[in-house]
Formats: C-alpha cells, structure tokens, sequence
C-alpha cells in the first residue's frame, strides 16, 4: 500500500538545523526499511498557480486553490503493509519535522 504524509506548516523550507538532522535521519530509516518512495519540500503557497484548462478555458490564476494560514509543506510518499503501519511512520516524521502531518491513502 502507498501512502501521502503531508507536512502541515505556515512556512516552507522553515526546518531548523536540528529538525533537518531528525528528518535526515528519519528519511535514512525509511529507505533502509524499504518505506520510502520519495520525499520533498514544496514552495511558498504564495507562489502556487491554479490552472483551469477544462473545455479549453485556459484559466490561470496566480496563488493558492484555498488560502489557509496552514499548508502542505512538503511530504513523504511512503510504502507501508497498513494504514496503522503508515501511522506510526507518520507519527515518526511529525517528530522528526517538528509538525503537525496527514497521512492518506494513495490509491491507483
């Protein structure tokens, strides 16, 4: 099973020194015990774009789909044999980061 761990922050690429070493070393964790598929910080919600290209509509609109003072800062895609498996791994990286995560299932 594949999992989404969203990172929620009201910044991005805000980790500390000591919360990178954690999420390093979390993220050494999860390729040693073939969890992880990949892992990466997402920019500023401020510099989002929502496109709208139904019935070629060509719709471009500069900033976030729904502003919020909280937003995914980057996230984990990981592999796991359950969702309480992908749980307890989600509950390691809110550690590790420092932050509050969702963890859903990917499906497809």
């Amino acid at each position: 099973m594949r999992f989404l761990i969203a990172v929620i922050d009201s910044q991005s690429n805000s980790g500390t020194t000591d919360e990178m070493v954690a999420i390093d070393e979390f993220n050494d964790m999860l390729v040693e015990k073939d969890h992880m598929i990949m892992a990466c910080g997402i920019d500023l919600i401020t510099n989002a774009y929502v496109l709208d290209n139904r019935l070629d509509a060509g719709i471009s609109t500069a900033g976030p789909l729904h502003l919020s003072d909280e937003f995914m800062a980057g996230f984990w895609l990981i592999k796991a044999n359950s969702l309480e498996q992908a749980k307890e791994l989600a509950a390691q990286g809110s550690k590790a980061c420092n932050r509050k995560v969702e963890v859903r299932l990917l499906h497809g």
